[in-house]
């Protein structure tokens, strides 16, 4: 069953619908409500290996759903230290709980200031009423 549309305060978030919960020097990243809603049902993930490094503002994976394959962007930068194999043997966790269960994967900063570009829920609501 899909979540209920939510943009938790806890998180920060990407402009390209994707988000950070930091804590410490690392981060938890995934994807957005409206992301999974946009895609529809998930059916694969394409996660990175962990001790991959990601940058911020590319693609570290995909998510395929019955609509479309996205490319999943990153958030921050900072190396993997754990991908949710839950999610890559069930992608519809996503869809049923984007923020909690269906988080995609963890990294360790590489560039801790990079945080203070994305956006709070309030003005990640914004950029969402422009579209």
């Amino acid at each position: 069953m899909a979540a209920t549309e939510s943009y938790p305060d806890d998180v920060k978030y990407h402009p390209e619908h994707d988000w950070a919960r930091v804590e410490g020097g690392e981060a938890t990243l995934g994807i957005t409500w409206y992301a999974q809603d946009a895609l529809g049902e998930l059916v694969h993930f394409e996660p990175p290996e962990e001790g991959a490094t990601v940058t911020k503002d590319q693609s570290y994976g995909e998510v395929e759903s019955v609509k479309a394959v996205s490319d999943v962007i990153a958030p921050l930068s900072g190396d993997v230290v754990a991908v949710n194999r839950a999610v890559v043997d069930a992608p519809e966790t996503v869809n049923e709980d984007p923020y909690g269960d269906g988080w995609l994967i963890r990294i360790r900063l590489t560039n801790p200031q990079e945080v203070g570009d994305l956006l709070n829920a309030g003005a990640y609501r914004e950029l969402l009423a422009g579209l």
